[in-house]
């Protein structure tokens, strides 16, 4: 019998997690570092989207930002983010610090569960030592380690934790059996017992690894046959007639898990003696398709006569993927600084992302070409930090699905052509009367797809 549960780290993984345990096991604790996020939370309001008000109203869940809280437990699940540095090498910083806190509120007989995602070894290698470290206990004695990596897919209402078979594992059978206990509780379809630690890490990371790396093909296949002046998507779905054909296509890769999880893969190989091919091109690829974006934006605009140099061109999207309010590694920074250079400015819209980085209403008196306006204007900037980026203009607009096309209709008349990404139908139910772009909005309108 556990004495009680902390999850540290209450984001897109870790809440879902703790508000799961709240609901068969109490007392449940959840801890964040942020003050602010707490503070949300504890009236109700999620800036994620993941979680509904009467969630957070219902649950018995504790939440705190003070680490003395985490003494009443002995079971612990570790969900903080794992990113990478400027040098696209792992940032182990956040899980040192869930360590340094863990540490010397840890126990005799407890266990600590990682959930982030890291490179096969890091949790027994890297974590184990820093809990007995922190906390004087001996690691495998008096404390055990285990690993059971998330599955999270933000702004997905359908794959959710209690939906997706989790992976669990322990330092030792014993452990892993009392993991396994818990998380099948509160996770529906099952478990998978991995047969190790290093087992569950690796399967983790090449999940995301193997995804980047069939997006990179189709992204590659997408400058060669745009090159040829044939038109991706019809090839992919004549392709995709073919029972075997796998289902990917080309796109921005962005957030804090395609685009960042095989670094850790390819550094940990690195170390090994091993450097990889595939991966680390798929990633140079990926990497690189905000600016092919842009340049075949400005080639477009030079077909259709239009100035170059001083264009204004709107941006419809800022968030990493459709859905979601999350900038991190958003590639919309990357078409913005490649404009950049021609001489181009972006008008950005963000309809769902205004939810977590909220702006104040447009000023007429703000709004000069190359303005950068509230918050959200001060993310993407951050965003794109050593991306190039400059200023830019970010809008204020009202929440998808209102009177009309309001992501769009702020750029009637002020741009010379319009980049859409991210808005999916959903957001737009009004776009199976009328197209999105249309000759009465703009003199040049370009829905870019490839």
């Amino acid at each position: 019998m556990e004495r009680g549960f902390a999850v540290i780290g209450l984001g897109y993984v870790g809440l879902p997690v703790a508000l799961a345990l709240a609901r068969k096991f109490e007392p449940v604790i959840g801890f964040d570092v942020s003050q602010q996020r707490v503070a949300a939370l504890r009236e109700a309001r999620d800036a994620t989207g993941e979680v509904t008000e009467a969630a957070l109203r219902e649950t018995s869940l504790r939440l705190t930002d003070d680490p003395e809280a985490l003494g009443e437990a002995s079971f612990f699940v570790v969900t903080v983010p794992t990113p990478i540095d400027a040098e696209r090498r792992p940032d182990l910083t956040p899980l040192q610090s869930a360590c340094a806190l863990i540490g010397p509120r840890l126990k005799p007989s407890s266990v600590v569960v990682f959930e982030s995602t890291v490179y096969p070894g890091l949790t027994r290698e890297i974590c184990g030592p820093l809990l007995a470290k922190t906390s004087g206990l001996r690691q495998r004695v008096d404390f055990k380690l285990g690993y059971s990596p998330e599955r999270i897919n933000p702004g997905d209402k359908q794959h959710r934790l209690e939906t997706i078979v989790k992976i669990v594992a322990g330092e030792d059978i014993e452990t892993l059996e009392r993991i396994a206990a818990v998380y099948g509780r509160i996770v529906e379809v099952g478990l998978y017992r991995a047969s190790s630690i290093e087992v569950a890490e690796a399967a983790k990371v090449i999940e995301n690894t193997q995804r980047d790396v069939n997006i990179a093909l189709m992204n590659e296949l997408a400058i060669i046959f745009d090159r040829l002046a044939i038109p991706t998507m019809e090839v992919l779905q004549a392709a995709g007639t073919k029972w075997n054909f796998l289902p990917f296509t080309p796109g921005l890769v962005g957030g804090h898990c395609i685009g960042v999880d095989p670094y850790y893969l390819t550094a940990r190989a690195e170390a090994a003696g091993y450097y990889p091919q595939i991966i680390l091109s798929g990633r140079r690829i990926n990497d690189g398709m905000g600016g092919f974006i842009a340049q075949r934006l400005v080639k477009l605009l030079i077909a259709a006569e239009r100035p170059v140099k001083g264009a204004k061109i709107g941006i419809v999207g800022i968030a990493f993927k459709e859905d979601v309010p999350d900038l991190r590694n958003s590639r919309v920074p990357d078409i913005v600084a490649e404009l950049q250079e021609f001489g181009i400015t972006a008008l950005v819209r963000a309809g769902f992302a205004r939810t977590f980085h909220r702006t104040r209403r447009a000023d007429p008196r703000r709004t000069a070409p190359g303005a950068r306006r509230g918050r959200l204007g001060q993310a993407l900037c951050r965003a794109g930090a050593g991306r190039g980026v400059g200023r830019c203009q970010v809008g204020d607009n009202p929440r998808p699905g209102s009177a009309g096309h309001p992501l769009l209709e702020p750029l009637t008349g002020r741009c010379a052509a319009t980049l859409a990404w991210g808005p999916t139908p959903s957001h737009f139910p009004e776009s199976r009367e009328k197209p999105l772009f249309g000759p009465e909005m703009h003199p040049f309108n370009v829905e870019y797809s490839f």
